[in-house]
């Protein structure tokens, strides 16, 4: 059976996009630790996705060009996100070490508000984004001309898949995270992803 070249160009954006976004960073940490805890995880999930199409719709757009052309954006976004990330790597710190915000069933569960800042931080502070989602994603949707825009389909969708897959599966784990120690380990884990990726950042 033949398979059409518009599906083809859906499913490279599709794997493309996957093979991007599964790499351990900032975001996918957050979606993480929201989804173990059972926490805002489809308002979280949402942003996250809508985010990366309006991301990579902008590359397709052309936005990735005036990017490329304007690297003190870049910049901007680089010293800005290490800060962000420093203090999120921080409280991440201080989790670990306080045995009373262990539990995935706090008295006094995160406001949806302060939960959708955070997480539109952790997205649009990060460089990477703009360099791998805006740049890079436009760049390669743009050489299929008349169907990129069928790439950035596949694109969202992959988005779309991961998130969806990482904030909800996650909650199987909430029997392993009812152990205040595994929350402890995570914490740690994910401040020190933070850290690494702040000073990547800067040395880049």
């Amino acid at each position: 059976m033949q398979v059409s070249t518009g599906f083809l160009v859906i499913l490279s954006g599709f794997a493309t996009t996957m093979a991007l976004i599964a790499a351990i960073g900032a975001q996918n940490a957050f979606v993480l630790r929201q989804g173990i805890r059972g926490e805002h995880v489809l308002p979280v999930v949402a942003l996250c996705t809508v985010s990366d199409l309006v991301l990579i719709f902008a590359g397709i757009a052309g936005f990735g060009a005036l990017v490329a052309a304007h690297p003190d954006v870049v910049t901007v976004a680089k010293f800005g996100g290490a800060a962000f990330l420093i203090g999120y790597g921080l409280l991440a710190a201080r989790r670990a070490v306080t045995p009373g915000t262990l539990t995935p069933s706090e008295a006094n569960p995160s406001r949806l508000a302060g939960v959708l800042i955070t997480c539109l931080a952790l997205t649009f502070l990060n460089p990477h984004v703009y360099l791998d989602t805006v740049i890079l994603l436009g760049a390669l949707a743009n050489e299929h001309r008349d169907e990129r825009w069928l790439f950035g389909v596949g694109a969202v969708a992959a988005s779309a898949v991961w998130f969806t897959s990482l904030g909800f599966g996650a909650r199987r784990l909430g029997r392993l995270f009812a152990s205040a120690k595994t929350w402890r380990i995570l914490d740690a884990a994910i401040a020190l992803t933070m850290f690494a990726l702040a000073i990547s950042l800067v040395v880049s």
